[in-house]
């Protein structure tokens, strides 16, 4: 099993900015992809942005310009840079990994909470 940690989280006031890492206990080299995903309150849990091992890269149209997926090899992590954070995306954030046989990995999840 892969495990997969989140850190970043934390309260931060609108208009603010978070950067969230998740390190994998392996390495990250060729698996297929590597994601965020996140889940509010009495919401399903939504895509937020995915990165793929060539590099491609997919945001949900609501963070589009304000977020960014990044990756780390050495590091064996991916991040996610949030910038100009609105109340409403308050919401646990979730890293995943996708293996090369499709087999997801979830963390459990760092709260990232968006209020003044």
């Amino acid at each position: 099993q892969v495990r997969l940690v989140e850190s970043g989280g934390g309260l931060v006031q609108p208009g603010g900015s978070l950067r969230l890492s998740c390190t994998a206990s392996r390495s990250i080299f060729g698996i297929y992809s590597l994601g965020w995903y996140r889940q509010a309150p009495g919401k399903q849990r939504e895509l937020v942005a995915t990165i793929t091992r060539s590099g491609s890269t997919n945001y949900a149209d609501s963070v589009k310009g304000r977020f960014t997926i990044s990756r780390d090899n050495a590091e064996n992590s991916v991040n996610l840079q949030m910038n100009s954070l609105k109340p409403e995306d308050t919401a646990v954030y979730y890293c995943n990994l996708r293996d090369d046989v499709r087999m997801d990995y979830w963390g459990k999840g760092t709260l990232v909470t968006v209020s003044s």
